[in-house]
């Protein structure tokens, strides 16, 4: 069955006339006149078998069905725009990863050591989009995903890369001389938004006294945390390996055990079935893994 799907000219034009309410100036946009805008509106009418604007006179202004329409058809100009440029941008012959991570392991561990992949596989470019959460990997456009275990990812190839193990840390203008158990009660505590329980798990498990593990602030991302805790704001319970450069320079201090049960397993999730750029994946993967060591 042949698609129904308007015309490019059709569907720019509309465009236009939706986010200006005017055929005038979605003609001026479009370098068009304004009976051409008329006529290419009247064409997608025709098809859809409906009217898209409600006309007084020589006004415009969408209908209801018609601001649904301009919704939709405006992500979807946007994204072939997007895919366009891609393409555009591709050197003749390489190979294209797009890969899915999380923001702070890409800001913090991963993107700081991609020179290294960029010298060892010159052929292929990586693009890298941060993801939050868990999501359906088929038919999302990515090759992979680096991210936790997670039942999303059932059916999917997984192959594990690391633990992932949280450790308070804080700026070391913060402690006294005092035992550093005894003041981490003392001390503003930086939360993770989405693991709320993760302070007083640590209580729990490190039997360290905290008279309220949920007082404190609270960021959506690790980064933020790590940033709170640079700025001196109190302690951040953040994956060791994000602060490593930190912990090392001293920058940061860590005088608190390091958790061994607030963790998760970090995997390297790929589609079931193997795609054209296989080869590619599987350079990536034995890249991932050798930095991991």
């Amino acid at each position: 069955m042949r698609r129904k799907i308007p015309s490019s000219t059709s569907l720019q034009a509309f465009d236009a006339a939706a986010r200006h309410g005017n055929f005038a100036r979605a003609a001026e946009e479009l370098s068009l006149t304004e009976g051409a805008i008329s006529r290419q509106i009247a064409r997608l009418e025709s098809l859809l078998n409906c009217k898209l604007f409600d006309r007084t006179g020589s006004r415009v202004k969408l209908n209801p069905v018609g601001a649904r329409y301009a919704h939709h058809i405006r992500e979807t100009l946007e994204r072939l725009d997007r895919d366009t440029q891609y393409i555009m941008g591709m050197p003749e012959g390489s190979k294209n990863l797009d890969i899915a991570v999380l923001p702070t392991f890409s800001s913090r561990w991963l993107i700081p050591r991609l020179s290294g992949f960029k010298s060892m596989y010159p052929g292929i470019t990586l693009n890298i989009a941060a993801r939050t959460d868990p999501f359906i990997l088929t038919g999302s456009g990515f090759d992979a995903v680096v991210h936790f275990e997670h039942p999303a990812w059932a059916g999917m190839r997984m192959r594990f890369l690391f633990q992932e193990k949280l450790v308070p840390v804080c700026h070391p203008a913060l402690l006294t001389n005092k035992n550093a158990r005894d003041q981490l009660n003392e001390l503003p505590r930086i939360h993770r938004r989405q693991n709320p329980e993760a302070w007083h798990n640590y209580a729990q498990e490190s039997e360290i006294v905290l008279d309220n593990p949920a007082q404190g602030v609270r960021y959506d991302l690790h980064e933020m945390a790590i940033a709170a805790a640079l700025a001196g704001q109190g302690v951040a319970l953040v994956p060791r390996m994000y602060v490593d450069k930190e912990l090392s320079s001293g920058i940061l201090v860590a005088p608190w055990p390091e958790s061994e049960h607030l963790s998760k397993k970090f995997c390297l999730v790929k589609p079931r079935e193997t795609g054209i750029n296989e080869p590619a994946l599987q350079d990536f993967e034995h890249w991932l893994l050798t930095e991991i060591g």
